[in-house]
């Protein structure tokens, strides 16, 4: 009785394992592929043939010709393998010295810009691999792009609305700026 018990269970667990881990995620990634192609590909960017980042990932821009993202939580700016928050609560004194180190940054990036910095550019995302900012951090930098590449802030602002996304469906989320998009077509302006 406990012999074919056991023997019921090991088949099962086979079964399940072949269906639950190979048949229905090779089903899935069939369908994702046929249905959505790009985005089953991780939402690439391509410039010229070449993958120059994803959509769905920022990256660590540093120059101050580049709009700049919100601050990674993972060790190694943006590293997908390492995607976490840094669960620090709003009291913890470690948040509080980092959001003082990151006002510094900006605030030493552009001394002439006396707005308030909004807070994304101060803190990073629950997965620490946020692609977008609010319009209102892209405005925030608008004129430290412009003076550094030479264009005008009215120009460099115009690209911000151009590249600004609505709330998804019209409700969900915030208006957002894919930071690597922008950064791309500030570069094609030459």
């Amino acid at each position: 009785m406990v012999r074919r018990q056991v023997s019921i269970a090991v088949r099962m667990l086979l079964v399940m394992t072949l269906l639950t881990g190979v048949v229905y995620p090779a089903l899935v990634t069939f369908v994702a592929q046929l249905v959505f192609p790009a985005r089953a590909q991780g939402s690439l960017i391509l410039r010229d043939g070449r993958v120059v980042g994803s959509e769905l990932i920022g990256q660590h821009f540093t120059s101050p010709r580049y709009f700049w993202g919100r601050p990674s939580a993972t060790s190694r700016p943006y590293d997908a393998s390492a995607s976490a928050g840094s669960n620090w609560g709003p009291l913890a004194p470690e948040l509080r010295t980092a959001v003082a180190s990151r006002v510094e940054l900006l605030r030493a990036s552009d001394p002439a810009q006396r707005e308030p910095i909004p807070v994304d550019l101060v803190t990073a995302s629950g997965s620490g691999l946020d692609p977008h900012i609010s319009p209102a951090s892209a405005l925030w930098q608008a004129p430290r792009v412009a003076r550094e590449r030479g264009l005008s802030e009215a120009r460099v602002r115009e690209l911000v609305g151009q590249y600004s996304e609505p709330r998804t469906f019209g409700l969900l989320g915030q208006p957002r700026v894919n930071v690597l998009r922008l950064n791309l077509a500030l570069d094609e302006l030459r």
